[in-house]
């Protein structure tokens, strides 16, 4: 057991440093907000929708038609939005829009753009591995129905709801004591909606057949990559706050510090951190960079 977690905790810091590697080279590219712009992607959808919905299906992901090709089904599938446009729909993608906001500010905009962008390549690379699996479990159905009639629906079973379920899971994983308000009514704490998605997922995952295996499997491979690999990405844990500030706090002596976090009790001297004064909170509250956008207002 302990090889086993001295293995993943060697391999999570090559990660990270490679991560590292890829924000100095690469972080300037990186879309700032792109939550918004996921936003105003479903906006699209819905108004082509409105206008001629039979035309959604030329946006699906169908890697049959992408080797036809049809590359634009590589990115137009995030364009397609959730079926029903109600006001639960509304709420759900705001829910998405905040959490994502938060994660972003927290994890910063590359190591997040990364992340959706992760679980986007692996949803269309599990597309091509259904198509495979079509092709190697139904070959006669396929030379006697013919191709296209078989193939043009894969498309169907593929959409961003699991992509914004990584979304939902990442942020329960690293704010897991945070709160929200279910039904507007009830607070209940993310490690519990947490674990409660992720046993529903699980038993949709092994209850299903093997095309929804790789659907589900492929588009939570970007959870599993960042938080089974990096283990930093998880920093912003209490508990691992703590134990590192009282590691920190044994291992040097104390100086005199100008900055203090009010949550995590972090100084300038635990390493390159920010420090901003909160206008919202009710007196002088200051706050690390972790915690500046998260912390809750001191009323």
């Amino acid at each position: 057991m302990r090889i086993c977690v001295r293995h993943f905790a060697t391999k999570g810091n090559k990660f990270m440093r490679f991560m590292d590697r890829l924000e100095r080279h690469f972080g300037r590219f990186a879309i700032q907000n792109i939550s918004l712009y996921l936003l105003i992607c479903y906006a699209f959808g819905y108004a082509i929708g409105m206008v001629n919905s039979e035309f959604l299906q030329y946006l699906w992901l169908n890697p049959a038609k992408i080797l036809q090709g049809q590359v634009w089904r590589i990115f137009t599938w995030i364009l397609v939005p959730p079926e029903r446009f109600d006001l639960l729909t509304l709420i759900m993608l705001y829910f998405y829009y905040s959490i994502g906001t938060t994660l972003e500010r927290t994890w910063g905009t590359f190591r997040y753009n990364l992340f959706l962008f992760c679980g986007m390549f692996f949803t269309v690379l599990g597309s091509f591995g259904v198509l495979a699996y079509f092709y190697v479990a139904y070959p006669e159905e396929i030379a006697l129905v013919g191709a296209p009639l078989l193939l043009d629906q894969i498309g169907i079973y593929f959409s961003t709801y699991y992509v914004n379920m990584s979304i939902f899971l990442a942020f329960a994983m690293t704010f897991p004591e945070s709160s929200v308000l279910l039904f507007f009514i009830l607070p209940i704490k993310m490690k519990v909606m947490g674990v409660v998605y992720g046993a529903l997922l699980a038993y949709q995952f092994f209850a299903s057949g093997i095309v929804m295996k790789i659907i589900i499997g492929a588009s939570l491979l970007n959870v599993l990559l960042f938080f089974l690999l990096s283990h930093n990405m998880t920093h912003l844990r209490p508990k691992q706050i703590k134990r590192r500030m009282e590691y920190r706090r044994e291992s040097k002596p104390q100086g005199i510090t100008r900055h203090k976090c009010a949550i995590c009790g972090r100084t300038e001297l635990d390493g390159d951190l920010s420090f901003r004064f909160c206008s919202k909170c009710n007196g002088n509250y200051e706050y690390c960079q972790d915690h500046l956008f998260t912390h809750e207002h001191v009323k």
